[in-house]
């Protein structure tokens, strides 16, 4: 299914790990006091980095390589969560099934972000009438500064679930 995408907020990845950090921040209100400078705040900062960093990606896909390192980075700080909700279950601050559901959660994430990376030439494709705008240079002395905010068709279940052989 082909999607209309303007921004990162219609990035299904994005909207995925926006409520997961969401639910982490949730989760983490019931941590005890004496964690709060710490596992508190780590899971918290990593859970809201991932959809932070998958942002940046999408506002940086017209260099491919910095598109690829914005979610390599967003999928580091999904795997730290999931660090940070292992210790939490591991101090029984989260029941195992709870914790278990948030990695499985992070996971389909992570799946996702690898799947994005490998694939990235075609997430970072622009129309050719947005190509031709950044083709041209701007010069400082120029009065407005023209960029292309055509939104792109992207088929994101395909390219989110590659087949098997990828």
């Amino acid at each position: 299914m082909v999607s209309l995408v303007r921004g990162h907020r219609d990035l299904i990845v994005y909207q995925k790990s926006f409520t997961a950090g969401k639910r982490i921040f949730e989760l983490s209100k019931s941590f005890p006091r004496e964690e709060m400078y710490s596992l508190t705040d780590q899971v918290r900062r990593s859970s809201r980095s991932v959809s932070a960093n998958i942002a940046e990606a999408w506002r940086k896909r017209r260099y491919e390589k910095s598109f690829c390192n914005a979610l390599s980075t967003s999928e580091g700080e999904a795997a730290e969560t999931q660090v940070w909700i292992d210790y939490a279950a591991a101090h029984g601050y989260l029941d195992n099934e709870t914790a278990d559901a948030a990695t499985d959660y992070y996971e389909q994430i992570i799946c996702m972000l690898v799947a994005m990376q490998s694939q990235s030439n075609q997430w970072c494709q622009f129309s050719e009438k947005a190509q031709a705008k950044h083709s041209t240079k701007l010069k400082e002395t120029e009065v407005a500064y023209h960029f292309a905010n055509e939104p792109i068709h992207i088929d994101q279940e395909a390219l989110l679930n590659p087949p098997p052989n990828v």
